[in-house]
């Protein structure tokens, strides 16, 4: 399409020159870019953000077509071409609607509380062989997830397949006008997302209006409020209902028969009168509800049903995350091998380059499988695809990958298979790179990644970046939009991850980053880390770093004010340092009194080399309710001295003094940056934040031995441990050499293993402890939770006598991270 055609789709008014610039790509993430000057960018706006900010961004690099709703400088943007709009969000949907309507091809809309995406991608693995099929890219399902869905089809695709989700009243409306599904497949009714809905019920029937235009729709009738919903709206005298039960024989497809194997699952599923067995290679209840659904589709487009069966066996689970781990010779490891479809390459190519600590990129990929596009077609696009993308190095698995060899640039390498690949290619080659294994299940890439990943004892820390950056977002959205963030990156990114968090706070777009000492804020630059960086605890013999590496330090007195003059003379530089000058308003540990500041505006001023970037204090109670009035003195002295500062400089000075408590609970006094930390990673400092945070981090372990323990016996050093009764115990490899507080033993700290809790026996060891697994169905090798998002790190931190703070700094670094998005 033209831009012309564009704009009088919806209803614009063209501003600039180009209206007949021909678009291919629709963009809402200046990050995303792939091709310029094929690409339209609509300038979205919401509470946390504003996509207008972006444009200038966009067109330096050469972007040139833009939806708004108001239209910038146009001095600025001469080659520019605007399409104002009075929503650039309806305008996105407006477009895709607009785009679905000119292909007739049977579309697949699914919907439900659970099980959208699996379903999805399953249909794909089944009918994908039949037919050219586009379908959502990963959890594409949101308000603008489905509009960008929409866009790639074309007139070579045979069947689409879009899953749509809901988070409140009336939103399906917008989706169900873009997918415009005629066949719906609607999976179940539960408690995801229902805070914003009356009932189950209510919510129902919102999800319903996705197929008020569906000529067939599939669902499970066991599901009462979804049951109801159809029959109150009438639906059979429009659409066809195709049914489906374990319970009602009456269903147009009855499930007879769940017999649950080891590994498998046999159904036997009578249909149409027919009975037909069939066998999944899973056993779990939403596989089976899963694969149920996707029999009743495939059915109905009449599949063969012994093809069926045969295709069913081999299903492949769907990887709903994305895992970052550290590899060997300091590589950095991203595992994301359970399919190689398109879309999804391009996602996680864009992961890969969140991560700056390492200058190469490797991509190692297998065949796409099942893409429905020509093979030289295809290898085409991706051989541009990743070199828009900045892979410095592709290794390709498989025959057809190989076969297109020509397409990619020298000193890509090429293998058979991945037993070819391990035979042949040195690992030692892999160094000081980021790793990205992205492959279809068939070629088993996890023999790979269990020879790069690195060697680690079996205690995890888990960090989920989808919550991390919820939560960043959340308090982003309490202030202002020109309010700046600032987030603490200190202790090792709270036990974290120092430079994994900021690589994807860089990413986010926070505006500073904070650590306590210098050599932090050296790791991060080596890194790749180009944010402003405060460094909160300067020390002596740390100023030389600061300088070279363009640290910001943090002047708390005139001792630490003295050591930065003299290492400005002694570097003979004549770039001004910032520096962030710290107030005491009543808490008492660092900082200027205001009867000081007099001198120490005196000093600054005397010397060209200091700028003043930030003035700021720190809140002692800003948790506390029962200390407000103290919090609110702390805030008037900081009003009075933060002015004295402002006033004695002609440059903006920045002010802050909130914490994460400070950001929710006195938001009023946001000044010009606020000051984010374990709120971040989903620990909440006060009641308002309670329910609202996601938890960003969840500590494993795995049993290691099984014993059974006599009546009598003791158990662990000192013999603290006794067994007052035969006791079936498991040893687990985390101790307090791994940070795990000696206060939790002997039954003041309590795990979970298969949804029990399970009390530590006896003294905490070096390295592992014991639990008591008495009654419990447990297994060597079985998983044990410390804490997650259902068992809460407050828990642990009270049975230490601490605070979750300490329970989360104190995960010593010999604990594997691993970093995954959703």
């Amino acid at each position: 399409m033209n831009l012309k055609h564009i704009s009088d789709i919806l209803g614009g008014r063209l501003a600039g020159a180009g209206e007949d610039r021909t678009i291919q790509d629709l963009l809402i993430d200046s990050r995303q870019l792939l091709s310029p000057a094929q690409t339209l960018f609509f300038a979205l706006t919401s509470d946390r953000n504003d996509g207008h900010r972006y444009i200038g961004e966009l067109y330096e690099k050469g972007v040139r077509a833009f939806v708004v709703t108001r239209v910038l400088e146009p001095n600025d943007f001469t080659e520019a071409t605007f399409i104002v709009v009075d929503d650039t969000l309806k305008a996105l949907q407006k477009l895709a609607a607009h785009h679905r309507a000119q292909y007739h091809i049977p579309v697949i809309g699914i919907t439900g509380s659970n099980g959208k995406t699996i379903v999805k991608e399953w249909l794909a693995q089944l009918l994908g062989p039949d037919y050219n099929t586009v379908r959502s890219p990963k959890s594409y399902n949101s308000q603008v997830g489905v509009p960008l869905s929409v866009w790639p089809m074309n007139e070579t695709h045979q069947l689409a397949i879009f899953e749509a989700g809901i988070s409140k009243p009336d939103e399906m409306t917008a989706l169900a006008d873009i997918i415009n599904p005629t066949i719906g497949v609607f999976t179940n009714i539960g408690q995801a997302h229902g805070e914003n809905f009356i009932s189950a019920t209510q919510k129902a029937g919102e999800k319903l209006n996705l197929f008020k235009r569906a000529e067939t729709l599939v669902y499970c009738m066991d599901y009462y409020d979804i049951q109801q919903v159809i029959l109150r709206a009438d639906m059979a005298k429009k659409t066809r209902l195709l049914t489906w039960s374990r319970k009602f024989k009456e269903a147009e497809m009855y499930v007879a028969k769940v017999d649950k194997k080891e590994k498998e699952t046999l159904l036997e599923v009578v249909y149409q009168g027919a009975t037909h067995d069939f066998a999944i290679p899973f056993t779990d209840e939403a596989s089976i509800e899963n694969a149920i659904h996707c029999i009743a589709v495939c059915l109905l487009m009449k599949m063969d049903a012994a093809l069926l069966c045969d295709r069913l066996m081999g299903l492949n689970s769907v990887a709903m995350r994305l895992e970052i781990k550290a590899g060997i010779n300091n590589c950095t490891i991203i595992n994301d091998y359970y399919n190689s479809d398109v879309n999804a390459l391009a996602i996680a190519l864009d992961v890969m380059n969140q991560q700056q600590q390492h200058h190469d990129k490797v991509l190692i990929l297998s065949d796409i499988l099942q893409s429905g596009r020509d093979e030289e077609e295809l290898y085409a696009y991706i051989a541009r695809l990743i070199q828009e993308k900045g892979v410095t190095q592709l290794i390709g698995i498989g025959p057809a990958i190989s076969r297109q060899a020509r397409q990619f640039k020298e000193g890509s390498c090429f293998y058979n298979d991945v037993a070819d690949f391990m035979q042949h290619y040195l690992f030692s080659q892999f160094r000081n790179q980021t790793i990205l294994l992205k492959g279809a299940r068939a070629f088993a890439f996890e023999q790979i990644s269990m020879e790069l990943q690195e060697k680690a004892h079996e205690t995890v820390l888990e960090i989920n970046f989808n919550h991390l950056v919820n939560n960043f977002n959340h308090f982003r959205s309490l202030i202002k939009p020109e309010t700046k963030i600032m987030v603490m990156v200190k202790a090792f990114g709270y036990g974290s991850g120092n430079y994994e968090v900021s690589n994807i706070l860089q990413f986010h777009r926070a505006d500073y980053l904070t650590v306590a000492f210098a050599d932090e804020g050296v790791e991060l630059r080596r890194a790749g880390i180009k944010l402003p960086i405060m460094v909160m605890s300067p020390e002596v013999n740390s100023y030389d770093n600061i300088i070279k590496y363009q640290l910001e330090p943090e002047v708390f007195s005139f001792r630490n004010l003295g050591f930065i003059e003299k290492a400005l003379e002694a570097t003979g530089g004549n770039s001004p340092l910032n520096v962030h000058v710290k107030l005491d308003t009543g808490m008492h540990r660092l900082g200027f009194s205001l009867k000081e500041l007099p001198e120490l505006i005196r000093r600054i001023q005397s010397n060209p080399l200091i700028h003043v970037q930030s003035v700021f204090s720190h809140l002692a109670t800003a948790d506390n309710p029962d200390e407000d009035e103290f919090t609110m003195s702390q805030i008037h002295v900081f009003e009075q001295g933060s002015r004295m500062i402002v006033d004695a400089f002609p440059h903006k000075v920045l002010r802050h003094i909130l914490n994460t408590a400070g950001i929710t609970r006195f938001t009023k006094y946001q000044f010009d940056m606020v000051r984010l930390g374990i709120g971040l990673y989903g620990v909440p400092t006060c009641k308002a934040d309670e329910g609202v945070l996601d938890t960003v981090v969840s500590l494993k372990t795995t049993i290691n031995q099984i014993k059974a323990i006599p009546a009598g016996d003791s158990i662990g050093y000192n013999r603290h441990g006794r067994a007052e009764h035969d006791m079936r115990i498991g040893i687990v490899p985390i101790g307090y050499a791994d940070g795990l507080s000696r206060l939790l033993g002997n039954g003041n700290g309590k795990f979970y293993v298969k949804g029990h809790q399970v009390p530590i026996v006896g003294d905490i060891c070096m390295d592992m402890c014991m639990l008591d697994l008495t009654g419990v169905n447990a297994e060597e090798g079985d998983t044990v939770v410390v804490f997650d998002a259902e068992h809460s790190i407050n828990d642990i931190a009270k049975a230490c006598q601490t605070i979750p703070y300490e329970v989360m700094t104190r995960i010593s670094q010999r604990v594997k991270r691993v970093y995954y998005q959703e």
